[in-house]
């Protein structure tokens, strides 16, 4: 067994995550008791950021217990929910904040849905590049920001994302699809070379071939 906290651990080939919301399967995930815990399995297939913690060779993809955290491009909430278990746990005691921000109305309607019942994720409706209509959820820098965002300029969008809300010193976490760039053979060289030299830290690229195929992480630091 490895763990990542207390909260998110891997078992031989599986992910799972301490459910926040005790006896909730959110998409039929598989559920487990280990005495009065509950754990929820992640699925690496529907979630880039699992993937990445089965890949990662390097600490830090997860955010820490109560910290507040930025979500670009933050879909139905599959994701959302599992950070939630880490972040900000049963009716959040642990006081964090997800910002889930995405374009889709469907999309945010589920995570309004998500919300009612997992305190601190605070769904935005809003475009990722539209950083202003940002703002308002936040009320200061934060120390986690992951992007997943299906649009050209994606490796853009992320750095000034990062300028605008990422403290010194905090993780960034760039979920790049090369298909969705102009240049799809040479996106993820391209991606790494601009990253560096935004004066981003590069810890860590991730493959996720065989779980999101041409899709790489880009574990930074600002």
């Amino acid at each position: 067994m490895n763990s990542f906290s207390n909260r998110v651990k891997i078992e031989g080939r599986t992910l799972w995550s301490r459910n926040a919301l005790r006896g909730v399967s959110l998409r039929g995930e598989r559920l487990k008791r280990q005495g009065r815990i509950e754990w929820r399995q992640w699925n690496p297939f529907s979630s880039k950021i699992a993937a990445g913690l089965l890949k990662s060779q390097q600490p830090g993809i997860l955010p820490t217990i109560g910290s507040t955290c930025l979500y670009l491009g933050s879909g139905h909430g599959t994701t959302i929910s599992h950070l939630h278990d880490q972040v900000c746990g049963s009716n959040n005691h642990s006081e964090g904040t997800i910002v889930a921000v995405d374009l889709s109305p469907r999309c945010i309607i589920d995570l309004i849905q998500l919300a009612e019942t997992r305190p601190g994720i605070i769904p935005v409706l809003a475009d990722c590049r539209d950083l202003v209509s940002i703002s308002p959820f936040l009320c200061s820098e934060v120390p986690w920001l992951f992007q997943d965002v299906s649009q050209s300029g994606q490796v853009d969008i992320f750095i000034q994302a990062c300028e605008r809300y990422l403290a010194s010193g905090g993780t960034g976490i760039l979920s790049l699809k090369s298909q969705s760039e102009r240049d799809a053979s040479v996106a993820f060289a391209n991606a790494e070379d601009v990253l560096i030299k935004a004066g981003f830290t590069l810890v860590e690229k991730i493959d996720l071939t065989g779980w999101e195929d041409k899709h790489m992480l880009f574990h930074v630091v600002k």
